[in-house]
Parts: C-alpha cells; sequence; structure tokens
C-alpha cells in the first residue's frame, strides 16, 4: 500500500478529493492495494472543464511564444527525468509491468515532452502561392480544450503522446486516465504544475470510462477527443463526436498478422515475434498475436518458438530478470482463459501454455502462461477477435497470395511483421499488407518521430511525429489585400 489516505486529485488546478466513489487499485502481481481515491464525479467533470476554459482564455498559455511554451516542456521532460526511478516503480504498482519495462516507459515520456518542445518552438507556418494581389497564408491555432482518454496497459506513454503536443500547441487539457491505473496521470500532471504550466491548464479526473468519459466526451465546451483503447469504446466516442462536429483521434484495438517467409533470419524471427506478442504479456494493441509462417520451415520455426516461449520468466515485475508480468486484473485473465477455451472448441492444440502458473510467490497474482495455439485457421473467432493477451496463434501458409490475403483478412489493420532476408520480396508484402505501421526484420519499436495509428477498426488519425501538434489546432487561412486600387466591383466612392 502506498498510503492508507485517499489520493487527491487535480480538478482545474485544485488537488483535493473527487465527488465520486472511493475505489482502490490494485496491484495485478499480488491483488493488494497499491493507492485508494474516490472517482471523479459529473460535478467535478463539469468544474474541470469550465476552470479549463478559464484558464485557456486568462491564463496566457495560448498566447506565450512557441519558444515560451517549448521551453516549459522541456522542463517536464527533464523531472521525469530526474524522477525515473520512483515514476518507474509507481507504473509497476498501477499496472504489474516488470520494472525493466516501466522505466523504458518513464523514458519514453521524457522523451515525448522533449520532442514535442522541440517540434513547438521549431513549427513553421505555410506562405502559399498567390494567385491575386494578396498575400495567402495557412496558419494554426490552439483548439481550447480538449481532452485525453488513456489505457492501462502503458499509461505514463500513452499519457505523454497526448498530452504533449496538445500543450504544445497551447490547448487546456482534461485527462481521464483508466479507471484501474490512475497513478500515472496524477503524477504528470503535478509535473506539469512544477514545470510552470499555469494553473487549470491539466486536470485529471480518474474514474468509469462509461461514466467520466462519456460525459467528458458529451461536454460542449470539449473542442477534441484524443482517446486509446477499446474499438466499441471507440465508436461510441465517434458517434458523439459526429453528433458535435468535433474531431477525434482514436487509437483501437489490432490483431497483427507477423508473417515469417521461408528465407527469414530464423534466429531474428524467433526472437521477434516472441517480442512481439510476449512483451508487455500480450497486453498490447499492436502486439504480433495472428503468426503466420512459410509451411517449408513451419515445424521447426513453432518448436523452437515453443522452446523460447516456455523459458521466458514470468513472474515478480520487480525483479530485473522478469519477462513477463501479471495481466492487468483478475476479470482480465478470465477473459483471455475464455478466449484460449474458445480456441480449443473451434480445433486448437495448445503447443505450450493455457494455465495459470503457480509458485514462486504467483499465486495470488492475476498471471498466465505465454500460451501459443496451433490447429486454427484465419476464419477462426480466436484467429480474428482480439484478445489482449499473451496468446499466439500460428497458422502455416503456402504462398505470397495467400499470405497477403489472410493478412489483411481483419476487421482490424493496425501493425503487422514481415521477417525475410529477401529486401524486394519484404517490400512487395510489407507494401501490399494493409496496416498503419509495418515492421520488417523487427517487431514493437518506436519512435515519437514518425506518426503511429490505425485503419479501419483500428482507429481514426494519426499520433507522434512532428504533424501531432496539429491534431490539437484549428487551420487558418489569412489573406493580405496588396491591391493599390479599391476592390473594382465596389465601383469608385
Amino acid at each position: 500500500m502506498i498510503s492508507n489516505e485517499l489520493l487527491p486529485i487535480c480538478i482545474a488546478g485544485e488537488w483535493r478529493l473527487g465527488g465520486g466513489d472511493v475505489y482502490e487499485s490494485l496491484y495485478p502481481a499480488t491483488g493488494e492495494p497499491v493507492a485508494r481515491l474516490k472517482a471523479a464525479s459529473l460535478a467535478d467533470v463539469d468544474e474541470a472543464i469550465e476552470g479549463a476554459q478559464r484558464a485557456f482564455v486568462e491564463s496566457g498559455w495560448a498566447r506565450k511564444l512557441p519558444h515560451e511554451r517549448a521551453g516549459v516542456l522541456y522542463r517536464v521532460a527533464q523531472l521525469i527525468r530526474e524522477n525515473a526511478e520512483d515514476l518507474a516503480q509507481k507504473q509497476r504498482l498501477d499496472n504489474g509491468k516488470p520494472i525493466s519495462e516501466t522505466r523504458a516507459l518513464v523514458a519514453s515520456a521524457a522523451g515525448t515532452f522533449q520532442f514535442f518542445a522541440a517540434a513547438c518552438e521549431t513549427l513553421e507556418e505555410t506562405l502559399t502561392p498567390s494567385r491575386g494581389p494578396f498575400v495567402t497564408m495557412s496558419v494554426h491555432e490552439p483548439m481550447g480544450v480538449v481532452a485525453a482518454i488513456t489505457p492501462w496497459n502503458s499509461p505514463i506513454a500513452s499519457e505523454a503522446q497526448k498530452l504533449a503536443p496538445a500543450l504544445a500547441a497551447g490547448n487546456a487539457v482534461v485527462v481521464k486516465p483508466a479507471e484501474v491505473t490512475p497513478l500515472m496521470a496524477l503524477e504528470l500532471a503535478r509535473i506539469c504544475e512544477q514545470a510552470g504550466v499555469p494553473k487549470g491548464i491539466v486536470s485529471v479526473l480518474p474514474g468509469k470510462g462509461s461514466v467520466i468519459g462519456d460525459a467528458i466526451t458529451k461536454h460542449p465546451l470539449v473542442k477534441r477527443v484524443s482517446f486509446t483503447g477499446g474499438t466499441t469504446t471507440g465508436k461510441h466516442i465517434a458517434h458523439i463526436a459526429a453528433d458535435k462536429m468535433m474531431p477525434v483521434s482514436l487509437e483501437l484495438g489490432g490483431k497483427s498478422a507477423t508473417m515469417v517467409l521461408e528465407d527469414a533470419d530464423i534466429d531474428h524471427a524467433v526472437a521477434g515475434v516472441l517480442y512481439g506478442i510476449f512483451s508487455s504479456s500480450g497486453e498490447s494493441c499492436i502486439a504480433g498475436s495472428r503468426l503466420f509462417v512459410a509451411r517449408a520451415i513451419y515445424d521447426e520455426f513453432v518448436t523452437r518458438l515453443a522452446e523460447g516461449a516456455n523459458a521466458l520468466r514470468v513472474g515478480d515485475p520487480a525483479s530485473e530478470r522478469t519477462q513477463m508480468g501479471p495481466l492487468i486484473t483478475a476479470r482480465h485473465r478470465e477473459s483471455v482463459e475464455r478466449y484460449v477455451a474458445l480456441g480449443v472448441s473451434e480445433g486448437a492444440h495448445i503447443r505450450t501454455g493455457g494455465v495459470r502458473p503457480h509458485g514462486e510467490g504467483r499465486d495470488g497474482g492475476y498471471y498466465y502462461t505465454p500460451t501459443i495455439l496451433e490447429g486454427l485457421t484465419n476464419a477462426s473467432r480466436t484467429a480474428q477477435e482480439e484478445i489482449f493477451g499473451p496468446v499466439l496463434v500460428a497458422m502455416p501458409f503456402d504462398d505470397e497470395a495467400s499470405l497477403i490475403a489472410q493478412a489483411n483478412d481483419s476487421v482490424y489493420a493496425l501493425a503487422a511483421g514481415v521477417w525475410s532476408r529477401d529486401f524486394k520480396r519484404a517490400w512487395r508484402v510489407g507494401r501490399a499488407v494493409q496496416a498503419g505501421t509495418v515492421w520488417v526484420n523487427t517487431y514493437k519499436q518506436f519512435s515519437v518521430s514518425t506518426p503511429f495509428g490505425g485503419w479501419r477498426d483500428s482507429g481514426l488519425g494519426r499520433e507522434k511525429g512532428r504533424e501531432g501538434i496539429f491534431q490539437y489546432m484549428e487551420q487558418k487561412s489569412m489573406y493580405w489585400g496588396t491591391n493599390d486600387e479599391p476592390i473594382a466591383w465596389a465601383g469608385k466612392v
């Protein structure tokens, strides 16, 4: 337990208890509480958003020169680094990721603020070609109050990816973290305040998404919502946004295909496939959960893959040696188990895993072993639906045309991986696969400088990249008249 006291939340710059119900944040490795807090209430939502609007108008944040806002964001990055170990340990408690992974996520959050600080102070407007006696420019203005609704699987990194560009653009931001992982958003709000972000510009409202997230999305003062989470919720947000004529960014689910061609470097491909599906306990939207292997090497490859999965160290997230921690909640583990049972009912053979590990301190947590299923077709529900856990469906393929057809046969189109020594073939397959991100001879690598997002049911819009700031701005065209004479239509006066 971090503290027996109720944690305050940040409402329009004021740190106080929320007006909702008391709930506990549990450590997934043991099921024990690590924090107690009161969720935000609907009245808190109104207060935070109205306070954000006042801060946007009155604080001067939006009117600061870009390099001035950038200076504050650089300071945020610096403070994240200065508090890196404390933040990494709190994120470990928040969602049960291994400490090595949470350290990397904290470093990523710092890098995100640094990148968008640099992008902010070097952002250029456009002088467009003149087509008359006027100078034309395209400029961008902050929107006002925007909302960031974030997931539980990588809180600090996801929150930084939304908060940093929104602040860089000059907006006020209301953050709604996942109910079960509230700690990192609260920590980021404190750091932003310490770095010099004006009071009221950032609020954090923990609570149920169906209540608090819904109220935030519907509020008339909220001008944009950026959401990362499940496709069903994303579609609901899109419907609300359509009624408001409000833009949204939606980073949703995935059932990403990993394709191992017969000429792949087997050592690299085995390591990459294991990392792509089993890191983060498979609780990742871009997890490579559908594996297609050339039939000529299928048996050898899956044998080595199963050996590698069995060797993964599943256990205490506090240990430096741990590679896979627990799943986020008991309820989510039960959902993963139901999918494995569904796979078996559809004809799957469990090559490895499919059980809860016992002993070594794991009995009280929400652990599940790395699982590989064979014998299914790509049309099976288990191969089509997002499981969001450490479950891989392995399937052979016979030719490139059938491979591409199967890889694209999904409602999701978030990511994909191609493993081949043949550069031309890898390029051809990578271009033919429908996905927002394609990795070639690597997997699950990210750069804040490179846009990220999905197609189809995997979402709308893009995060990251220099263009990420423009997601949180409105475009405006400006005309400067240069004519010596009055507009002819008016005649002489």
